[in-house]
């Protein structure tokens, strides 16, 4: 519920046919379906989260243009800036964002307002708490899914996103939910982006430095494991979401660097994500590295969750960018391999020392 306008809050500024099923979330843990919480609504469109050595202003979708937001295109929501103490600047184009709320879709082709309804309904911006904003989107238009998109910053700067949705009605033809994050990169010395993973769907996991040719080309990436079948229409026009490249990944989470800096996206095991790239989503020489989550089967009225989290750190080497999110990727859930428990115990090791 929202706080009344005479209150204030002192806030620290500084900054079809899939092969398994999602599983429903039993309850809601944001606004948008526990009344508990309460929450304000900045006439600003935007709010700053700081921890650590991070800062991220995070925002709605109607655009801006102060000291804060310096051309931010509306449409775009989510961080509009990521800053580091090693590096001040943004990470993600200006005018546009990252972890942006990008597509709603189910695989048939649709008028382009329709596919970009994230981009075209109005989202509500709620300050939960000095590290917690969540993104309130009324059920859209066209497919009906109502949402809320929680960011909430650790501990150690990390941003957690959790995704709760609801769908109002029968909207979607082919039985499933289909959405799409993209995060805008301002022009990075390289547009790759770098998993572990495999060319076969049996292979060995090794490093995997992927390089897409042009937009929408070898653009998503499956997890090994992901053998389904997500029904599309021929001519669909989000080429990014369907078209295939060469490599699998064994374990979901990847990163790309940028300026000396690495942004890592981890997620679940179970809300089994696809991994997509462009080497020019967000204008000549601005790559954009993104993710899907399809809802399977979905039922009208039932709430489904997905969480993820996004970490930004200087890179010093794939090894090192292992080490230093392996606590979010455990907290996340995903198992960790005995080559990297035995690289993570290399620093022990003594000479004549036996542990």
């Amino acid at each position: 519920m929202k706080l009344q306008d005479q209150l204030t809050i002192v806030l620290t500024l500084a900054t079809s046919s899939l092969a398994v099923s999602v599983a429903p979330a039993a309850e809601s843990r944001t606004t948008l379906g526990d009344n508990s919480l309460v929450y304000v609504v900045p006439k600003s469109g935007y709010h700053v989260l700081k921890r650590g050595d991070v800062t991220a202003v995070m925002v709605d979708n109607g655009g801006g243009d102060d000291s804060m937001l310096k051309g931010h295109r509306a449409g775009y929501s989510g961080v509009a800036s990521l800053a580091h103490t090693n590096r001040p600047d943004n990470l993600f184009v200006p005018r546009y964002a990252g972890l942006n709320y990008e597509h709603i879709h189910d695989g048939t082709t649709q008028e382009r307002d329709v596919l970009f309804e994230p981009r075209r309904a109005p989202i509500e911006l709620r300050v939960v708490s000095e590290h917690i904003v969540e993104l309130y989107q009324a059920p859209t238009p066209n497919w009906k899914l109502e949402s809320v998109l929680r960011y909430e910053m650790l501990d150690d700067g990390t941003i957690e996103m959790t995704v709760e949705c609801i769908p109002r009605a029968k909207t979607f033809r082919n039985g499933y939910v289909g959405l799409f994050w993209a995060s805008y990169i301002h022009q990075p010395e390289s547009l790759d982006i770098h998993f572990r993973g495999s060319s076969k769907r049996d292979g060995k996991p090794e490093w995997v430095r992927s390089v897409t040719p042009a937009h929408g080309v070898l653009a998503t990436h499956l997890a090994q494991n992901d053998k389904r079948n997500i029904k599309h229409d021929d001519d669909f026009p989000l080429t990014l979401a369907f078209n295939r490249s060469k490599h699998f990944f064994s374990e979901p989470w990847y990163y790309g660097v940028s300026h000396k800096m690495a942004f890592i996206q981890m997620f679940r095991p179970q809300d089994e994500v696809r991994l997509t790239q462009s080497p020019s989503g967000g204008g000549k020489g601005n790559s954009a590295w993104d993710f899907q989550w399809f809802i399977p089967d979905y039922k009208v009225g039932q709430l489904y969750r997905m969480v993820m989290r996004a970490q930004y750190v200087p890179f010093e080497s794939p090894e090192q960018i292992q080490r230093v999110s392996r606590a979010n990727r455990s907290a996340l859930g995903q198992p960790v391999s005995k080559q990297e428990k035995k690289q993570a115990a290399l620093p022990l090791e003594r000479p004549g020392v036996k542990r």
